[in-house]
């Protein structure tokens, strides 16, 4: 190629290059702004919220052991009165609903009948025994004679005979006697026990006829019955406590705030397998008359007591895969998930056999927001003591 074609073909390629310089610069400033733009920026430090919390101080207390379960209060005595005898009512001497008291007079039949039938009974008696005295005179001259040979052996036995006959009379007279004074007392019909009366179903000049027709219905009211039942394995621990000493059982009523003390009285001699419990009986004074028959209570009977048990309210409690285990605060106000052994529950708190120490602090509400770890915020709130429960007094 020729050597000036050849330089003037250099000269203009330089020319369209250095053109095009500025255009690749821009673009690569461009690019690099764009790169810059995209870039993310450094992450902040994010501050988690402490949760807000309850918490609650473990504490030493006495817990007694108790059984609860439902009562049903039942009268020691229930008397359904009948008449014996037959006859017209001639008056009723108490108002239903009242209290009697044993022997009181309730009812009176007219006696008149009775009375007539006593005094026929009285007169056979003394015309029996008249000749009964005859006859003993006349047996006593007649075996005289017999052994002077005046009369023979065989009007001897006669007489004789007649005498023991009307002896037999009279005790027949006697027992008759008896019996229509027997049958005329029936007239007057009293209380048997204490107690309060039912409704009454009959009125002064009905007709009653004996061992059918029901009168009135006297329930006792003091002392009086709970019966209530308790798990199967709680019999040894019931029996345990019985033979040492008369457990001390309360009772307290529906819509009552105090309550009734008793003593178990009676452990029945068998178990219920369909139930798998154990029927036990209580007696209360029931002075008050805060317990009536056929109600049903809240009965508890206490079985020993945990001495210096560590305790902390129920709610603290709670259960996961592992067991049970409560949130327990560290003194950075952290909370650490801390496993724990439990024993009963009484009066809202949950004794804790192992896991945990009297005076470490325990989250008790709040615990649905924690996690190992978590930062809290207490809120501190006392915890609940057993209270013992009041006893009804007389009014």
């Amino acid at each position: 190629m020729d050597p000036l074609v050849r330089m003037i073909e250099i000269r203009i390629e330089n020319r369209r290059t250095a053109r095009a310089m500025p255009a690749a610069l821009a673009s690569l400033i461009v690019l690099a702004g764009f790169a810059v733009g995209c870039k993310k920026p450094a992450p902040k430090s994010i501050s988690i919220a402490a949760v807000p919390v309850t918490v609650a101080v473990a504490t030493t207390q006495d817990v007694p052991i108790r059984l609860q379960a439902i009562g049903a209060v039942q009268s020691i005595s229930n008397v359904s009165i009948r008449a014996l005898v037959s006859g017209e009512l001639k008056s009723v001497n108490f108002h239903q609903g009242d209290e009697v008291r044993k022997g009181q007079v309730l009812f009176t039949i007219d006696p008149r009948p009775y009375q007539a039938t006593l005094a026929q009974a009285e007169a056979n008696l003394a015309k029996d025994m008249s000749n009964f005295a005859q006859a003993q005179a006349q047996a006593k001259r007649y075996a005289d004679l017999a052994k002077a040979g005046v009369v023979s052996s065989q009007q001897n036995e006669q007489v004789q005979v007649v005498a023991d006959a009307g002896e037999a009379v009279v005790r027949a007279d006697r027992a008759a006697v008896d019996t229509a004074r027997l049958n005329l007392s029936y007239c007057t019909i009293t209380a048997p026990t204490s107690g309060r009366t039912g409704s009454l179903l009959v009125q002064a000049g009905n007709l009653v006829q004996p061992n059918t027709t029901i009168l009135v219905t006297i329930n006792q009211i003091a002392p009086i019955y709970v019966s209530f039942s308790v798990p199967e394995q709680n019999l040894a621990q019931v029996k345990g406590i019985n033979s040492q000493r008369s457990p001390t059982v309360t009772a307290t009523a529906q819509n009552e705030t105090q309550s009734e003390k008793g003593t178990l009285s009676f452990i029945n001699n068998a178990i219920d397998n369909n139930t798998g419990t154990i029927q036990l009986m209580a007696t209360f004074p029931n002075t008050s008359e805060r317990l009536w028959p056929g109600e049903y209570v809240n009965t508890e009977v206490t079985l020993g007591v945990i001495n210096n048990a560590t305790v902390v309210p129920a709610t603290a409690i709670l259960t996961g895969q592992s067991g049970m285990y409560v949130y327990a605060v560290q003194p950075n106000n952290t909370v650490k998930n801390q496993p724990v052994t439990t024993g009963i529950t009484a009066g809202g708190l949950t004794v804790v056999t192992s896991g945990l120490a009297p005076g470490q602090k325990v989250v008790t509400d709040g615990q649905l927001a924690l996690a190992p770890g978590s930062r809290v915020n207490v809120r501190p709130a006392p915890a609940p003591r057993l209270e013992a429960k009041t006893s009804g007094s007389p009014k």
